[in-house]
């Protein structure tokens, strides 16, 4: 059996590692990767976190799957004696709400309670206590992460997955999909860039912000597209004990980052927010609209300033938020794998292990990830992740 696997970033290259150590599988694993540098790969331009904070249940078991997976990827992906290192920093995520959105806050919770994580809600002066440097001018309500949530090295996970691949036989080409040849309601191979096919017995579509592009050449509409997000570093004078990711209730978040912080905003939902724009920094947005509310939530912002930042793409779902996993009817041999809008890195292994087991097994085994199939979409019924960060 012939898998060609189209994009080689994080869920790609998760789902070539599972399905070439899955003990059901015998065949050959092709990834096709048109930027072999990554330059700018989703991947390698993620801020990197894990979070239990999600609205959908399925998420959650993800993120829960991707955090043990973390943990045992040294030994995993190991090659001879050199085992690498991911920098896991365990310090929560802390999603703030004003009265508007207490009621909201806290049914969030309720589910993620459901699913075993540590949440804990504080109330203005628990917050106080807790993050003394920490305005809560406006809020009525936090949910704070105990444990499960943090950040890591996300390019060096992608990095060690491909190169875990490539050790156990599977083969990375430089090449980009330009369509599919197709027969009988099932595809037969994957037509590349020079002109050339790769024959296939089944493929996978996981092609990060431009998986909506590849499923077009399918007769496919994956809603589906490239969105520019920002990451400003900046510099604080004065440290802030204990600083998880802070995410404030417009939608600004920062987080610690050794000495030094990152902070960003996704556009409001009434703002510009083209497909593909150039990845160029907009210093303004950060001076006129991140600045103020990081200033007005943490009184020692008042004296930030920029050391760096730069610009990648989220793979936005346009239809809930929430990433599309699984086949689609109207090609048999195809599993698509993608529209995770921002939280691709950190359920990148589960999303390559349930691809690996649809492939290998012709069903999920070991999370269900039914939820995000294209039977929603379809149907018009979205599962809508309303906690985007």
């Amino acid at each position: 059996m012939r898998v060609v696997i189209v994009g080689g970033g994080a869920i790609g290259s998760s789902a070539a590692w599972h399905l070439a150590t899955h003990p059901r599988f015998a065949g050959e694993i092709v990834v096709v990767e048109r930027d072999p540098t990554y330059a700018r790969a989703s991947s390698m331009l993620s801020a990197s976190g894990i979070r239990q904070q999600f609205t959908a249940p399925v998420s959650i078991r993800m993120s829960q799957y991707g955090l043990a997976f973390l943990h045992a990827a040294p030994r995993a992906l190991a090659i001879g004696g050199d085992a690498p290192a991911f920098g896991w920093r365990e310090h929560g995520y802390l999603f703030l709400a004003g009265p508007a959105g207490a009621a909201l806050l806290e049914a969030n919770v309720a589910v993620q309670h459901g699913e075993g994580a540590a949440i804990t809600l504080l109330d203005p002066a628990a917050l106080a206590a807790r993050f003394p440097w920490l305005s809560t001018d406006g809020l009525a309500l936090g949910a704070f992460g105990e444990r499960g949530e943090g950040s890591f090295d996300g390019p060096a996970l992608l990095m060690a997955l491909r190169r875990k691949a490539r050790a156990l036989g599977v083969r990375y080409l430089a090449a980009e999909c330009t369509g599919f040849a197709q027969a009988g309601g099932r595809v037969t191979g994957v037509r590349l860039a020079d002109g050339t096919e790769l024959a296939c017995d089944a493929a996978v579509v996981a092609a990060g912000a431009w998986s909506g592009r590849v499923a077009a050449t399918l007769g496919i509409a994956m809603p589906v597209v490239p969105r520019k997000r920002m990451v400003f570093v900046i510099a604080c004078p004065e440290p802030l004990p204990g600083c998880p990711l802070v995410i404030d209730p417009t939608g600004i978040w920062f987080r610690a980052d050794g000495a030094r912080f990152l902070a960003g905003r996704s556009p409001a939902g009434d703002e510009p927010d083209p497909d593909e724009p150039p990845l160029d920094v907009e210093e303004e947005m950060f001076t006129g609209r991140i600045w103020p509310v990081l200033a007005s939530r943490v009184p020692a912002f008042e004296r930030l300033r920029i050391t760096s930042s730069w610009a990648g793409y989220y793979e936005i779902n346009l239809f809930d938020h929430n990433g599309i996993v699984g086949r689609h009817p109207a090609v048999a041999n195809v599993v698509f794998a993608a529209g995770f809008s921002g939280h691709g890195m950190q359920h990148s292994p589960a999303a390559g292990r349930g691809v690996a087991e649809l492939l290998a097994d012709g069903a999920y085994a070991t999370l269900d990830l039914s939820p995000l199939g294209w039977e929603r979409v379809l149907a018009g019924r979205p599962l809508l992740e309303r906690n985007i960060v």
